[in-house]
């Protein structure tokens, strides 16, 4: 199975379900980290659902559909993926993780906008380049860029990722750098 590239960030509650979701397809994938959802988190979700757009794909559980509920009544526009609970159902536990790369990959085609296949613009080489990833100062160099891009902070991957499926141009991306650089 070819992984699909989406357009929309995916909305989910957990660490588990990004890596189950990433299994099936391509995209942003914000994790709310349940029901206390941070100002960070917030904001990185308005800054999706204004670019992006979003796709809520939480638990088919009660927690899930909490969830749900707060994000959709902040973004009104977003759009609902949803999992059997009899597909994300395993030994008992109930989530997004437990169901299989097909399932997440079929409920996410029902409602997500395809991307075009395009080059990726940023590498791994330009967060070398940049010192924001590989040098003792990256960690901190990736907060100050995506503070200042409105992305946020990422490890290494998760960095990369945001850079180009928020579409940031190669000209805010350089004038984030000179923030740290002067």
């Amino acid at each position: 199975m070819e992984k699909l590239k989406i357009k929309e960030a995916i909305v989910v509650e957990g660490r588990d379900d990004t890596a189950a979701v990433q299994k099936a397809v391509e995209a942003l994938i914000i994790e709310t980290h349940g029901y206390g959802i941070s100002q960070t988190t917030w904001e990185l979700l308005k800054k999706a659902y204004e670019e992006k757009g979003l796709i809520i794909f939480t638990d088919p559980d009660y927690s899930g559909e909490e969830i749900r509920r707060k994000v959709t009544a902040r973004f009104p526009g977003s759009k609902h993926a949803y999992m059997s609970r009899k597909n994300a159902t395993r030994k008992g536990d109930v989530g997004i993780e437990n169901a299989t790369p097909q399932d997440i990959y079929e409920a996410l085609t029902k409602v997500a906008a395809i991307k075009d296949k395009k080059e990726e613009i940023f590498t791994i080489k330009d967060l070398e380049k940049y010192n924001l990833a590989g040098s003792s100062k990256a960690k901190e160099n990736r907060e100050t860029v995506g503070k200042e891009l409105g992305i946020g902070y990422g490890n290494t991957k998760t960095f990369l990722n945001k850079l180009n499926n928020f579409d940031v141009t190669r000209e805010a991306f350089l004038s984030a750098v000179k923030k740290y650089e002067d």
